[in-house]
């Protein structure tokens, strides 16, 4: 027993030192590879320290091993942008001046319910609210507010009515409409199928937020039905 106590004590103070050494981006800015090598390395501390037949500095030795060859990636990436970008990846915009990119959504694994709790999360409610939004290679969410918001709205909560041209049945209800309420003002806006939108929201003061598939997105107003409130 007290053998192991003292083999864990030095690995805990090996490991405390190797984390030191990498530095505060391996901790808060934790990049993929970087992800990699902090599981590798948490395996590695794991063995020597619960098995006493394995010598103690074989342990130490493929930690410090991993993290020479942590520095070594570092140096890499500083001289040669285009392997930090193979190695890492790069930021992905999926908001922009023209709305949502729906190529950039879908490259990442992400669907709209992902990016509107992203925006939550940030702060903010409503899609038009952000000129810029992005997910850093990280995975951390970063999102540029436009200047000023438009005077005289309230607060209202928008829902998400269609997703990726097909309707979000729970949020109809929760706004107390139905699917012909929006195929009356598709067909308004000369939009033939649901399926030519790839998304819709609808907020309490009847602001809708509208992007159809490869086109810039618009904003406007709209009357709704009598009773719709939330």
């Amino acid at each position: 027993m007290g053998l192991i106590f003292i083999r864990t004590a030095i690995v805990f103070v090996a490991l405390l030192a190797v984390m030191r050494l990498m530095g505060k981006r391996q901790i808060g800015e934790m990049q993929p590879f970087e992800l990699v090598i902090t599981l590798l390395i948490a395996e590695l501390a794991c063995i020597p320290m619960a098995d006493t037949s394995i010598p103690l500095l074989y342990g130490i030795a493929s930690i410090l091993t991993i993290f020479f060859l942590h520095q070594l990636m570092l140096l890499i990436e500083l001289r040669c942008k285009p392997f930090r970008t193979m190695i890492d990846g790069k930021p992905s915009v999926v908001i922009n001046r023209d709305g949502l990119d729906i190529s950039q959504l879908k490259r990442n694994h992400l669907d709209l319910s992902d990016l509107i709790e992203s925006l939550r999360g940030a702060g903010y409610f409503s899609l038009d609210e952000v000129a810029y939004a992005l997910y850093e290679a990280n995975g951390q969410f970063t999102a540029l507010p436009y200047a000023q918001k438009p005077n005289g709205e309230r607060a209202a909560l928008p829902l998400l009515i269609v997703d990726d041209g097909k309707f979000d049945e729970k949020n109809l209800s929760l706004t107390k409409t139905d699917r012909a309420f929006f195929e009356e003002l598709f067909r308004r806006r000369g939009i033939k199928s649901v399926r030519q939108v790839f998304v819709l929201t609808l907020d309490g003061s009847g602001k809708v937020y509208l992007q159809r598939r490869g086109e810039k997105f618009e904003t406007f107003r709209v009357s709704l039905p009598e009773g719709c409130a939330w």
